[in-house]
């Protein structure tokens, strides 16, 4: 069996050296195989940068983003020439980067793949096409595991029936909120409809209360900033077999990052 461990939406920089300081702890702990980590919110709540990217993989195998994956203007580059890191798949045609790619662990070849909601976010294609469209892609894989990067619980939901019995997981991220239905669907996929996130639980979503509440009191946009405090960091464990690229097992895993 291959053990995976996937974490949500990593939410600015002190939530970065969070997770690269507690992965090597739940490799060993948790006999992990290989570790995946959605990195979309990892400079300052929005976007990624290749200097935070590089360090995520310093400790994670793959990285996986979302609707902010061009948000900073340098990642751009960094995601046509980095191949351990993906955006949404059924973006519009022309960006750059890749929808999915793969990596080997645990003598297994992993195949991850991104899709992103349509349902309140930003334009993009089918989510649904673009998952067939990934899996074709990524034939040769011994397993795949796909990032449902959305917002409305009803999509994500409907992705993991879609992709029932053809992916090994299928785990959603974006509202930073862990929700309480992981399990195995009937055709061996785990799926949840959120991870959750790695950031201060003391925030709304991560970010600082104050902006946010700016917003929800007073219908005003305000500047907000990664909360402060201590990082709690949401992730689901996945054991697979590689033999039949389904899911065996799925569970939980909540830390308090030192």
């Amino acid at each position: 069996m291959l053990r995976l461990l996937f974490v949500g939406d990593v939410v600015g920089e002190g939530a970065v050296d969070a997770v690269v300081g507690l992965l090597p702890r739940l490799r060993e702990e948790l006999g992990l195989d290989a570790a995946v980590v959605n990195g979309e919110n990892a400079a300052g709540g929005a976007g990624i940068t290749p200097q935070l990217a590089e360090r995520l993989l310093s400790a994670a195998d793959f990285i996986t983003l979302g609707d902010h994956a061009f948000d900073r203007e340098e990642a751009a580059a960094y995601l046509d020439r980095e191949g351990r890191i993906i955006r949404p798949a059924n973006l519009p045609e022309g960006l750059p980067g890749r929808g999915w790619g793969a990596f080997e662990a645990g003598g297994a070849r992993v195949g991850v793949a991104c899709v992103q909601g349509r349902l309140f976010m930003r334009e993009a294609c089918s989510p649904f096409e673009a998952a067939d469209r990934a899996l074709e892609g990524l034939r040769g894989a011994d397993l795949v595991l796909f990032d449902l990067h959305a917002e409305a619980t009803s999509e994500k939901q409907a992705l993991g029936w879609h992709l029932d019995g053809r992916a090994a997981a299928a785990l959603g991220t974006h509202t930073h909120v862990p929700t309480a239905d992981l399990r195995l669907l009937p055709g061996g996929t785990a799926y949840v409809s959120d991870v959750g996130m790695a950031g201060s639980p003391d925030g709304i979503i991560g970010m600082d209360r104050e902006g946010f509440m700016e917003v929800f009191l007073r219908r005003r946009r305000a500047p907000v900033t990664p909360a402060r405090g201590p990082v709690r960091v949401d992730a689901v464990l996945v054991e697979a077999d590689p033999k039949s690229g389904r899911a065996v097992g799925a569970s939980r895993v909540f830390r308090e990052a030192a």
